[in-house]
């Protein structure tokens, strides 16, 4: 009867322990980090922009710019780095206190801190939740970390989470950056020596970097081969040859360091200020799904530096009319060169595609196409415009007047309609709203400066029927946990209704004649209208065209930085139009301009 009540005595205080030990465990755990951010970790200050299509154009600040995928970590690196950082991996839970006790041993054996008795487990708790201060409180918290990670993740999900985001020196974050850095290689293609030499260098990357210490990046790869021999994951003949062979360095750049749109991506992230916080910016993590084509983006530089001569730079952007996203953006013909934006900061004459607005402002006030206007010489006090050549037409419609890009006409409307009624429309839609636009009648022709963007962004607000919608390049942002903190979708502005439908339709109708008809015939398409307007700067200068479908307006410049006299003429911009957006619309559907009802 004594055994039995021992028995049931020794029972309830196993079960008391056991249980105490949970409920302590559980409560522990409750003030401890989900295990599962693990799968969601991304240092602070990283930034990938996504092209429309998903593509990866550029990765930012101290990111794992590539990983092997759940499941697919080769056998060898698992091997190498449990023999260099953690022998005794899937033995413990979290914590090797046996190796603590080694690595105290030794330390003190040899007078100085030699080794360290963190585990694989241990350095990803630290790596995603902690930071790399030396306190006693820091060590305790990532012992927690640890013990909770291994009761909540499988051994291989572990060592796969800490291969990918391990520093591993050269801004290599993970062994698929370290492979293709030191190696020019992917993981499943590192020999046995190379992925022992890489697995050397987590303890201290900076001193151990084959590309900074050669000598000691062999020392330590000869005691990681030793090590995995010990274990048992080599044979003894292996690591013999293993240590015969040389470095075999092969080293490349970090993927995705390079930006493929740099002019673009320079100013997105110069714009994200103004959508997201400064706080969202340095906790980082962010992946922006940005409005950019690349395959566009990539025409659009062939067809610049094709058509532009030796010395002369441009600018070229794409804007979708309905929503206002930038699908192309290219701000000169070389960004190693020169990084100065000529789309976004280079203020230029935009010339004779500003009487757009002149001339939107006269239909707005009733005037139609087909009305008679007479051409001929005229002054405005000391102010005496010309036309190109000299030539004056006599009385002429509207329409023809726009359509040969007349300057008195433009000037004379001007001064009819009034320059408040003219400015009025070109800030609707979005023109002279950061430099203001000044009453003086050279406006009438472009004598001011203004952005390439804002410029094709007006003439989109036209295509679209006279709605204006500021440009922008953001789709999408999402943070760290892939949670959505930014969505034009779902963050839509009101939209600026800048010219009535009819008058818009119009002014469509007009900027076709232009092309089809007037001086901007170079640009013609051979399975569509194109709806456009030319544009020169005294001197030729500036040189533009900016041109629409109803599905994309692009606008292009060409010009020199310090303000030279170019050789060419407007027909230059509007042949790089044609060019380009003959080999953009090749698969894209016919769509009609609304039609008006003409008179003669």
């Amino acid at each position: 009867m004594n055994r039995v009540y021992f028995l049931c005595l020794v029972l309830a205080f196993g079960s008391t322990i056991a249980i105490s030990e949970f409920l302590i465990s559980k409560k522990i755990d409750s003030l401890l980090p989900e295990s599962k951010k693990v799968h969601e970790f991304s240092r602070p200050g990283t930034i990938t922009l996504l092209s429309t299509n998903g593509e990866i154009i550029q990765k930012l600040g101290p990111a794992t710019r590539d990983k092997v995928a759940k499941g697919k970590m080769p056998l060898l690196i698992k091997q190498a780095f449990i023999a260099a950082e953690d022998r005794r991996f899937y033995m413990h839970q979290g914590v090797d206190f046996w190796s603590i006790a080694r690595a105290i041993k030794n330390n003190l054996n040899q007078g100085e801190i030699k080794e360290g008795g963190s585990t694989i487990t241990q350095q990803l708790a630290r790596i995603v939740f902690l930071n790399q201060n030396r306190s006693i409180f820091r060590k305790i918290k990532e012992a927690a970390l640890a013990f909770k990670i291994e009761r909540e993740l499988p051994k291989n999900e572990i060592i796969e989470q800490y291969l990918n985001n391990v520093y591993l020196g050269s801004s290599a974050y993970g062994i698929s950056d370290a492979s293709w850095i030191y190696f020019s290689k992917t993981p499943k293609l590192l020999t046995l020596e190379e992925a022992a030499l890489i697995a050397g260098l987590a303890p201290a990357p900076s001193i151990y970097s084959p590309l900074v210490n050669p000598e000691l990046a062999l020392q330590r790869r000869s005691i990681v081969l030793k090590r995995m021999e010990k274990i048992g994951f080599i044979s003894k003949n292996e690591l013999l040859n293993a240590n015969k062979s040389t470095l075999n360095l092969k080293p490349s750049n970090p993927k995705y360091i390079n930006s493929l749109a740099p002019f673009f991506s320079s100013w997105v992230l110069q714009e994200l200020p103004s959508i997201i916080t400064a706080e969202q910016l340095e906790i980082g993590g962010l992946t922006i799904q940005t409005s950019l084509n690349l395959n566009w983006q990539s025409k659009a530089i062939e067809a610049l530096k094709k058509k532009a001569s030796e010395n002369l730079e441009g600018a070229i952007v794409s804007i979708e009319p309905k929503s206002g996203l930038i699908r192309i953006l290219v701000g000169g013909k070389d960004f190693n060169v020169n990084q100065f934006n000529r789309a976004t900061q280079a203020l230029r004459s935009p010339g004779s595609t500003f009487k757009v607005f002149v001339y939107a402002a006269a239909l707005n006030k009733g005037l139609k196409p087909w009305d008679i206007v007479e051409d001929k010489p005229m002054c405005w006090g000391e102010y005496c415009p010309k036309n190109f050549g000299n030539r004056y037409f006599g009385k002429v419609s509207i329409l023809d007047s726009f359509k040969y890009s007349l300057n008195t006409i433009a000037v004379d409307l001007l001064d009819k309609i009034g320059f408040e009624k003219v400015i009025s429309i070109a800030n609707s839609l979005g023109i002279g709203n950061e430099r203001r636009l000044e009453k003086y009648y050279p406006l009438a022709i472009g004598a001011f400066e203004e952005t390439v963007l804002n410029m094709t962004a007006a003439y989109a607000g036209i295509t679209n029927r006279g709605v204006y919608n500021k440009p922008t390049p953001y789709e999408e942002i999402r943070g760290p946990n892939n949670k959505i903190i930014w969505s034009k979708s779902l963050n839509k502005t009101k939209n600026q209704i800048a010219l009535r439908a009819t008058v818009a339709d119009t002014l469509n109708w007009m900027l076709q004649k232009a092309v089809s008809e007037g001086t901007g015939k170079a640009a013609t398409l051979n399975d569509r209208a194109v709806a456009g307007k030319t544009g020169t700067s005294d001197g030729s200068r500036d040189i533009w065209f900016i041109g629409s479908i109803p599905q994309l307006t692009t606008g292009i410049w060409l010009g020199h930085d310090d303000y030279r006299e170019t050789m060419n003429s407007s027909s230059t911009a509007a042949s790089t139009w044609q060019e380009l957006m003959g080999d953009i619309t090749k698969d894209m559907k016919v769509i009609e301009f609304p039609s008006i009802k003409e008179s003669s």
